[in-house]
């Protein structure tokens, strides 16, 4: 931090930062937005399209042994060979606060992004794409004056990551809220990182919304279209408001619990407990599958694209399929936790959306209350993201935002005040480090 930011702020300086801001927008995004298009395609080529050009009618039962067990391999080789550990683990939750990826450390987040996501692990992209953005920024400052200080550095690779995250959540405004939240940046300092990211999101929100008419495959969205609307909250809404943020909170603690417990035994065999998490994933799948005839994908993969489906088909799963649904995603969530890379934040939304439907079957809870409580509860549960886990849930039912805003607060700040009283003491949370923290130590013990 500068001695005095608003100096910074009204200096030469920072207009000149602006511009480079707003420039590293177009690229960025551009690459945020073909990253998440080429994994949508990936998923749909390895387990829709390559099981029939294969001969088979459909996706076979076994088939997520395949890709699960070569995302185990893959991710297992960059973690241990690539520099930068394939970024940092997600089972300590969404972390901004490391500095940005230095431009040796891109290249081994990206493909072990690649493996966890096209290949079928419950992850979602949003913590690789703020590192790629982020990493992108650092070079970009890098090419225009090679002895910037290190603040320019910083403001302008967290202007990459809002606009490599405003890619993904369709809007820069929810992007530049996450972040911000994440971040834990106040006063001046705030304002110093916000306007560039602002404009970087928003410059580069209108490259990708024109990429469409090139591309065909459109903008990006959260907002899940087709729900029946629902009037105002009643009473008994928010008694079930207060009941879903007291039962997401151990849900939530025990994924996370899962993550963090075998994590260290995970690292100390890294190239064969790799393999064997992402068999187990698997194997999670495929007895859901197997017991419901439903498809793997509602086990595998991060949620995101799932989730609409999902919800527009929820009348044709019965409770014992949405309770199966949950433990199988559950536990392949915590175990992808331990042993991958890549974000939290989805796949506690599908869970969150999951446990609403199969609340919903009983009196007093509509479908779409229950879903957005249900979404806003899990995630502030493994997020510890308060604000960011109502507007996320307020976005995603965007047509009946306003209506739900208030019981999804409720449920909010019951799972958010319950799992920060059984949370681990920092004396008893420290532990084995994760393999991205002990590629920092000796990065840290040089600078210091």
């Amino acid at each position: 931090m500068p001695p005095d930011p608003l100096a910074l702020l009204r200096s030469r300086s920072y207009l000149a930062l602006l511009v480079l801001a707003a420039i590293i927008g177009v690229p960025v995004s551009a690459v945020a937005y073909f990253f998440l298009a080429l994994v949508s395609k990936m998923q749909g080529w390895i387990f829709t399209d390559l099981p029939k050009g294969l001969g088979f009618q459909g996706e076979p039962l076994w088939w997520p042994i395949l890709p699960l067990l070569l995302a185990g391999v893959l991710v297992a080789l960059t973690i241990r060979y690539l520099p930068g550990k394939g970024g940092h683990s997600p089972a300590d939750g969404f972390k901004t606060g490391e500095g940005p990826a230095s431009p040796i450390e891109l290249p081994g987040i990206l493909l072990a992004a690649l493996a966890t996501l096209c290949l079928g692990v419950v992850l979602g992209p949003e913590a690789p794409l703020i590192a790629i953005g982020g990493g992108l920024g650092v070079i970009a400052v890098r090419l225009v004056k090679r002895d910037a200080p290190p603040r320019t550095s910083t403001v302008v690779a967290a202007a990459g990551s809002f606009a490599a995250i405003s890619t993904l959540f369709g809007s820069p405004l929810l992007g530049a809220f996450l972040l911000m939240e994440a971040s834990g940046l106040s006063g001046a300092m705030l304002e110093l990182v916000l306007v560039p990211g602002l404009l970087a999101a928003g410059v580069g929100s209108l490259i990708f919304i024109g990429l469409d008419a090139w591309t065909g495959l459109g903008t990006f969205s959260l907002a899940i279209p087709g729900l029946p609307h629902v009037g105002s909250p009643t009473g008994a809404e928010f008694g079930w408001a207060l009941a879903i943020g007291v039962m997401a909170v151990p849900l939530g603690s025990g994924i996370r619990w899962l993550g963090l417990f075998l994590r260290p035994y995970v690292e100390r065999r890294l190239l064969l407990a790799t393999p064997v998490v992402g068999l187990a994933v698997a194997g999670l799948a495929i007895a859901f599958a197997a017991g419901t005839g439903k498809g793997s994908s509602e086990v595998l993969f991060s949620g995101q694209s799932e989730l609409p489906s999902f919800l527009s088909h929820s009348a044709s799963y019965t409770v014992a399929a949405l309770l199966l649904l949950i433990a199988c995603k559950g536990l392949a969530y915590g175990l992808s936790l331990s042993s991958f890379r890549g974000g939290p934040t989805f796949p506690a939304m599908f869970l969150g959306a999951v446990g609403g439907v199969a609340l919903s079957h009983l009196p007093g809870l509509p479908l779409v209350y229950g879903v957005a409580m249900g979404i806003g509860a899990m995630t502030v549960v493994m997020l510890r993201l308060p604000l960011t886990s109502v507007l996320l849930a307020a976005v995603l039912l965007s047509s009946d935002g306003v209506e739900v805003t208030p019981v999804v607060i409720v449920a909010v700040v019951v799972a958010y005040v319950l799992s920060a009283r059984l949370a681990p003491t920092p004396a008893s949370a420290q532990g084995t480090p994760s393999a991205s923290e002990d590629a920092t130590a000796p990065a840290a013990a040089q600078s210091g």
